[in-house]
């Protein structure tokens, strides 16, 4: 079953599992200080039993399962279930739940089954509860029309999808048809929580879906929003948090008197101290902490920690937002304590690229410097350095880092969500078609200038930048050395699974290729994509979501046909031979050793400046001296 396809189970008793009450029944509900509106609109399971309810007043239409067994409330503190001041309205209740202690009431509710509600002020929906689906909101452009729908399904490759294309007037309103009977269909008619459901100490739930196994415990309100957990990934909402028109996904917690409004929030994000959010998106196993976001597209890995970090109109994903002009950590090496930057770049909403120092991706670096210039080409895994009014252009650099080397191997690990909660899609590759084809160009753009300006002169002018002699052609090195280092790397691979080296039999792939919020693919899987929902191939959103999916999982055999004719253009060969895979098997070890090679260097660089204890680079070096066990 595709893991974007949501089933949940909100309540297992049916209506005909109820009968009405006893006259016993409610001559003990009496006694304990209960009372019904009308006693005949009060419906029970056959195994209810009355003493476990008192000072409870009953309105409108009511259904209540068993108690049957004691809860933990508390480390080793087990309370019996039953019901215990509480006035509830129009509410059904599954069975084994406790609810105490509601100080004003619930009012059109269903509560699943083994719930505990303690403590809390008002539950209710009331009329026009949308749950946050529906929401339409506008990211990368905080003034301007609204770009992303926000429910259930949203996933990231999805939303940067609606992005893209927004101004394509036939895919959006086909799009959005979509989504609006994906929302009919699945939305129930009043608030409901599903099982195992936990909310305590809370001020005012309004017009909230809970899924099963969520904890609400402390926050002060949740209005119009719909939760999604479950329990294989459980979302934790905590004190002070205010949320409202949002949807919050699996695994993912709030705490901490977070103020969130019109968002979206993906699997395993983790959301806390005080940030406050609107109009945003965060996407797979973001960090945001202290800071702000304003029509923020946060793909996967997007970090935020400290009080004076704004996030506003732009795009970003693998990326540590840092304090002010100082993009966090930027020199960071070794440093086991330090997170990574950035993968793929931080788009505005203007289409420029606000360029941070990199360590994963196909975009350039900077101190802080926003690159504008609408016929520049970004050369990736550069630095950008301000020197007085001089903007320095070291390409190609970032290749060689520690940095670079350390977020390749931690991005999966940190990799929090289960297998099945994993709604957006994440290619963790650092050398794909997308980033070697940028290198392809940047390697372009540098012969050119040299070819321009000759060998013979000091500094290179590339648009408002400047490239020193030494730095472009350690540049073009650095370039050359990555790109042997992927063909060698998709060769290895293919030759375990493929012993003939067949050439790739289909055309998919062999063009430009994009990265969709994570997904990378073909522009023209991308555009078969837009085209069949506009003539109506894809007209569900599990279809849509399915074929990413497939997408995907083809990102093998895609890269396989963009690699063949790449390794045929590099080498200058006409086919493919077994014989040819050799030598290119040796120009991979070599590129990879030599790549080693120079991340040691940074690394001893970086020990001679006194950043790292001796044990840490000795731990390191172990490391480096290990990948030679890759090399075949």
């Amino acid at each position: 079953m595709s893991r974007n396809i949501r089933i949940t189970t909100f309540y297992t008793r049916t209506m005909n599992d109820y009968r009405p009450l006893s006259q016993q029944e409610i001559d003990i509900l009496r006694a304990n200080d209960c009372w019904a509106e009308d006693w005949t609109a009060v419906e029970v399971a056959e195994e209810f039993q009355p003493d476990f309810m008192h000072r409870v007043m009953l309105y409108g239409d009511i259904r209540i399962g068993a108690f049957e067994k004691n809860v933990e409330v508390s480390k080793d503190f087990y309370k019996h279930t039953g019901i215990t001041n509480a006035t509830l309205r129009n509410v059904t209740i599954g069975d084994n739940c406790l609810i105490e202690n509601v100080g004003n009431f619930i009012n059109n509710y269903t509560i699943g089954d083994d719930c505990y509600i303690s403590n809390i002020s008002t539950m209710e929906t009331t009329e026009g509860a949308t749950y946050g689906q529906g929401n339409l909101i506008s990211v990368l452009n905080e003034v301007g029309e609204g770009n992303v729908v926000l429910f259930n399904d949203l996933n990231a490759q999805l939303a940067a999808f609606m992005v893209r294309y927004f101004h394509d007037k036939d895919l959006k309103t086909a799009l959005w048809r979509l989504i609006r009977e994906s929302i009919r269909t699945t939305q129930p008619d009043r608030g409901t929580l599903g099982n195992n459901v936990k909310v305590i100490n809370t001020k005012e739930i309004t017009n909230t879906l809970i899924y099963d196994n969520c904890e609400v415990n402390g926050a002060s309100r949740l209005s119009d929003c719909t939760i999604l957990s479950n329990p294989a990934a459980s979302v934790y909402i905590g004190t002070g948090v205010i949320c409202e028109n949002s949807i919050i996904n699996n695994g993912s917690s709030i705490i901490n008197s977070v103020k969130m409004q019109d968002c979206f929030v993906g699997e395993a994000c983790q959301i806390s101290n005080g940030f406050t959010a609107s109009a945003s998106v965060f996407f797979a196993n973001c960090f945001l902490s202290n800071g702000e976001a304003c029509a923020a597209f946060c793909g996967p890995f997007t970090a935020s920690h400290h009080k004076s970090s704004l996030l506003i109109g732009a795009e970003f994903s693998f990326y540590n937002a840092g304090s002010a002009t100082n993009f966090s950590n930027h020199a960071y090496k070794m440093g086991p304590l330090h997170w990574g930057i950035l993968e793929r770049g931080t788009k505005t909403a203007s289409g420029a690229y606000l360029l941070m120092p990199a360590t994963i991706g196909a975009f350039s670096v900077c101190f802080g410097k926003l690159m504008h210039h609408p016929d520049t080409r970004w050369m990736p895994f550069s630095y950008l350095i301000g020197s007085s009014d001089t903007m320095f252009l070291v390409p190609g650099r970032n290749i060689t880092t520690v940095g670079l080397y350390r977020d390749i191997r931690k991005w999966p690990k940190r990799d929090m969500r289960p297998a099945e909660s994993q709604a957006s899609i994440v290619n963790f590759e650092w050398l794909t078609p997308f980033t070697v084809g940028e290198m392809l160009q940047g390697k372009k753009i540098l012969e050119k200038l040299r070819e321009a300006s000759g060998d013979n002169v000091s500094l290179y002018n590339y648009h408002e930048y400047v490239i020193k002699a030494s730095a472009l052609r350690k540049g073009l090195d650095n370039y050359d050395m990555a790109l042997r280092i992927y063909m060698g790397a998709v060769l290895k691979r293919r030759l375990k699974d493929d012993p003939a080296l067949t050439p790739p039999t289909e055309e998919t792939g062999k063009g430009p290729w994009t990265d969709l919020a994570g997904l990378l693919l073909p522009v023209s899987e991308e555009q078969r994509v837009v085209e069949d929902i506009k003539n109506g191939t894809l007209d569900t959103i599990p279809d849509i979501l399915r074929r990413f999916e497939e997408i995907h999982r083809h990102y093998r055999d895609y890269q396989w046909a963009w690699s063949y004719q790449l390794i045929l253009d590099y080498y200058g060969l006409e086919t493919l031979s077994l014989q040819d895979a050799e030598q290119i098997h040796a120009d991979y070890v070599a590129a990879r050793r030599r790549w080693i090679s120079e991340i040691r260097k940074d690394a001893e660089k970086e020990f001679a400046m006194g950043d790292v204890e001796e044990d840490v680079l000795t731990n390191f070096v172990k490391q480096l001296d290990a990948e030679k066990e890759y090399e075949n």
